[in-house]
């Protein structure tokens, strides 16, 4: 598998499978996001997450896969960094703010800035119609946060406090969408960077979470904790592991642009799922959003 992976790289098959594995991720980081704003604390619903990555992702690291090389296991070290304060943000961010609100803005503040460190560090050009595409899309995920906000008068300075972690969440997404595309570029096997990546990056939460735990116990009960968490990992290994397979095999930029069609995903699953409000003009944000996605894809 690692080899046809290398061996399409760069073509145009690799493009087509880059941008099926963007749109499969974006639609398991809906589902992702969801499990952490439900019925459980944000914190410890992560912890659950990452304590099942942990346990999955050992036997593939330790036994099936090659060990990584000395300059492998440094990339891992800073995306153990990056990743932990994506995580701190997205956790401090649901926990101030409905899910409808503070998804968009994450997920819309993380592409525009990703194309244009792409563009920097990749060598990576976009056609002036892509751009614009870009805009539509990160604009109509900036509206329907916007949106969601005005909509949610039940505590304003909370869903303020929540926006700006969500934005501070949402530049971490570019930091790490492009420092993991250059991970991953870097090591001989992606799926060795990969099986370490889920497990390295995995080891913080779990700790925070019995901490918390600890303190609060666990609302909601600990075994639906434990199987959303295995359920999240599940997801997790979907959605991450497809958006780095998909840079490795064609452009960062569209395929963090394609990805981002997860708010679409998220808008749904708060509506049918959270039960959270989706009205007309949120419909035609959502709209806004796929069509950006798009233009990108078909505007090269």
């Amino acid at each position: 598998m690692s080899d046809w992976i290398l061996s399409i790289a760069g073509t145009p098959q690799g493009a087509f499978w880059a941008s099926i594995l963007a749109l499969v991720s974006a639609i398991a980081h809906a589902g992702f996001g969801a499990l952490q704003k439900g019925r459980h604390d944000p914190w410890m619903m992560r912890g659950a997450i990452d304590g099942w990555l942990v346990v999955i992702s050992a036997p593939v690291a330790l036994f099936l896969v090659p060990w990584p090389t000395t300059q492998t296991f440094a990339i891992l070290a800073g995306a153990l960094g990056i990743h932990f304060f994506y995580k701190l943000s997205v956790a401090l961010a649901y926990e101030r703010a409905a899910y409808t609100v503070v998804y968009p803005m994450i997920r819309g503040t993380g592409p525009l800035v990703t194309v244009i460190a792409a563009s920097l560090l990749f060598q990576e050009h976009f056609t002036a119609v892509q751009w614009l595409g870009v805009a539509c899309l990160s604009g109509g995920m900036a509206l329907l946060a916007l949106r969601n906000m005005a909509a949610d008068a039940v505590d304003p300075e909370g869903v303020r406090r929540g926006l700006v972690w969500a934005l501070i969440g949402g530049l971490t997404v570019a930091l790490y969408t492009v420092y993991d595309a250059w991970g991953i570029r870097q090591s001989a096997d992606p799926f060795t960077f990969l099986a370490w990546f889920f497990f390295i990056t995995a080891l913080d939460f779990p700790i925070l979470a019995w901490v918390r735990y600890r303190r609060l116990g666990a609302p909601g009960g600990v075994a639906s904790l434990l199987r959303r968490g295995f359920a999240g990992a599940v997801i997790a290994w979907i959605s991450f592991g497809g958006v780095m397979l998909a840079t490795r095999l064609d452009k960062v930029g569209e395929a963090a642009v394609l990805r981002e069609t997860s708010t679409v995903w998220a808008a749904l699953i708060g509506w049918f799922i959270l039960g959270e409000t989706v009205g007309p003009r949120r419909l035609i944000l959502m709209g806004m959003i796929a069509l950006g996605a798009v233009i990108v894809e078909f505007g090269g």
